[in-house]
């Protein structure tokens, strides 16, 4: 069906995407450490992977050095690099 300029297209929704704030931006006293494993496990997913920036909000400064951490995290065996097998 083919709308002309008068007649508009049905809207879906009334969704609008939030913009999302960088959490370590807006609170300047969270600090990365890779000993803080409650903090990391919110930024990887079950399987293991670290999210991406446009799932967690961060900006691109502390993407990098939050992946550091988590990288440094799972060297030292205080998280997983995959998920168990336990499935």
């Amino acid at each position: 069906m083919a709308y002309t300029d008068q007649q508009r297209r049905p809207r879906r929704g009334n969704y609008t995407p939030r913009p999302k704030v960088c959490q370590f931006c807006a609170d300047k006293e969270i600090k990365f450490d890779y000993k803080n494993t409650d903090l990391l496990r919110r930024y990887i997913m079950e399987d293991g992977k670290i999210r991406p920036r446009r799932q967690t909000g961060t900006c691109a400064k502390h993407q990098r050095e939050l992946a550091r951490t988590i990288k440094r995290s799972r060297h030292v065996a205080l998280l997983p690099f995959v998920a168990s097998a336990d499935d």
